[in-house]
């Protein structure tokens, strides 16, 4: 039988030819090869063992290098990021081991500071949130205070006008008009600014006569401008819709405040309302606006700041033709939050033009003419009508009072929300004009109970306050039926009256 290779080579060299048949020896040669094979066979294993031992050391040496490179290089950064972030600090870094000690406790240190100034900085947010808040409360306390007395010389000016007068007393009582109107201007401005300042403006959408709405905007500042020796002036683009959908107050407050601008600064010349198509689609359609003068200008270097608030070109020109230095601040910025630039174009001595595009979307249904609130208007006659004018203020009450009888309507008073709520329940109103701050029972809460008993009669609120989402939320949540601003236009009121009493003239 054939043996192990080494063995075979030691039987023919060692073992004489006569014993390799001798069957015992067989046996113990047979072992003895089986022996070989076995060592051959473990001898093979270890060295594969080995082989993958030493692959394995060799991986993990390897990746152990690779660990401390990324170990070093981390602690490197770190250092470095800890001197950027604080250059002047006392800690020191060297090469030791013990650095990462000394590092973590330095973040720790971080970590705690940045706790302590975190927590500052939400004390800050807070006061700022409620010095914010005080603001906005200040401001509605002061607007309903100025507002108050603005209702009565409103209104009283207004009455006066249903009477004959003289010349010279018309004369000053356009005077009066004048300058309420101006103080009732800048009260406006005023709280809008802070309205934009807190995000709080919001655009409604109504449908706007685009002409007629551009000749009521004329209307408004004719007289001025005649004052003045000027003429107003529309030159209005034929391919225009009749009817467009967009924020008509927030329009004709960027419109009245250029147009108004520009008579000021104008002195017999002209002021030209210019409005083009600048492109539609079929949804909406894109306006140019434009209002030219013929005034004093602005000098170019003057054009970047008078849209800064409380700024003017000079500082004459606060003395020498008024204003707050707000209006052009407040149509840049309503401008910006309809996606639109205020743009101008100006030589001093020249006149100047300011200018913008303002999207807007299409009204194609015909407004039937009974339905166009200025014409439904002229006459208004409140024939027939039992009013409750709930109302604390003496001139108020009067101004209200006969401005209504003015228009024939029957007129009940209460002092206070809790006389209002008797007398809803013992008599019978066609309208409710219900004043929101009052003594004993203000209008919120009198609306309530008058609503657990009487959900028919239409009830309006009157407020100082300048009308924001807030105030008339809290007005329908407590069951009125709208709100009216003081002072209030007398086309305004009794446009509300007609329609909430559904009454056609």
């Amino acid at each position: 039988m054939p043996y192990h290779t080494i063995l075979e080579k030691q039987i023919e060299r060692f073992l004489p030819a006569g014993l390799q048949n001798n069957p015992e020896l067989a046996v113990f040669l047979e072992t003895v090869s089986k022996c070989y094979e076995s060592f051959e066979k473990d001898k093979k294993i270890t060295e594969h063992a080995f082989d993958i031992s030493e692959r394995e050391y060799q991986l993990v040496t390897r990746d152990l290098q690779r660990e401390n490179e990324i170990r070093e290089q981390s602690i490197l950064k770190l250092k470095e990021a800890i001197r950027s972030l604080d250059p002047d600090g006392s800690i020191e870094f060297g090469e030791q081991e013990g650095d990462i000690i000394n590092i973590i406790t330095f973040l720790g240190k971080q970590i705690a500071q940045t706790k302590i100034l975190e927590q500052e900085l939400i004390n800050s947010r807070n006061l700022a949130e409620k010095a914010a808040q005080a603001k906005s409360e200040f401001l509605s306390v002061m607007s309903h205070e100025i507002r108050t007395p603005l209702n009565a010389i409103i209104g009283t000016i207004m009455l006066l006008q249903y009477h004959p007068l003289s010349p010279e007393q018309k004369e000053l009582l356009r005077v009066m008009e004048i300058s309420s109107e101006n103080l009732l201007s800048l009260v406006n401005d005023v709280l809008d600014f802070s309205k934009m300042e807190e995000g709080k403006i919001n655009f409604v959408e109504r449908t706007i006569n685009l002409l007629h709405f551009l000749k009521n905007i004329k209307m408004a500042n004719r007289v001025r401008a005649e004052e003045k020796g000027n003429t107003i002036k529309i030159l209005y683009d034929d391919d225009l819709p009749k009817y467009v959908t967009g924020d008509d107050v927030r329009l004709g407050q960027i419109l009245n405040n250029l147009v108004s601008n520009a008579v000021k600064f104008t002195q017999n010349g002209t002021v030209t309302i210019r409005v083009g198509l600048h492109s539609a689609t079929e949804q909406d359609v894109l306006i140019d606006f434009s209002i030219e003068d013929t005034g004093i200008g602005i000098p170019s270097e003057k054009q970047g700041l008078i849209f800064e608030r409380f700024t003017q070109a000079n500082n004459n020109i606060t003395r020498d033709f008024g204003g707050s230095g707000l209006g052009l601040t407040i149509i840049k910025r309503l401008l910006e939050l309809q996606n639109s630039h205020i743009q101008l174009e100006s030589e001093a001595g020249k006149g100047s033009r300011f200018y913008f595009t303002l999207r807007f979307k299409k009204h194609t249904e015909e407004i039937s003419e009974e339905s166009k609130p200025e014409e439904k208007l002229q006459k208004q006659d409140l024939k027939g009508l039992h009013i409750l004018l709930v109302e604390d203020v003496a001139f108020n009450v009067m101004v209200a009072e006969k401005m209504l009888q003015h228009w024939h309507a029957t007129v009940d008073l209460a002092a206070n929300g809790a006389i209002a709520v008797e007398k809803i329940r013992n008599n019978t109103y066609d309208l409710v004009l219900m004043d929101i701050q009052m003594p004993v029972m203000d209008g919120y809460t009198a609306t309530q109970e008058v609503r657990k008993f009487n959900q028919e009669v239409p009830i309006i609120a009157l407020t100082a306050s300048a009308i924001n989402l807030d105030i008339q939320s809290k007005a329908f949540q407590s069951g009125m039926n709208g709100c009216i601003t003081k002072p209030f236009n007398p086309g305004d009121l009794s446009s509300i009256i007609l329609e909430k009493t559904k009454r056609k003239d």
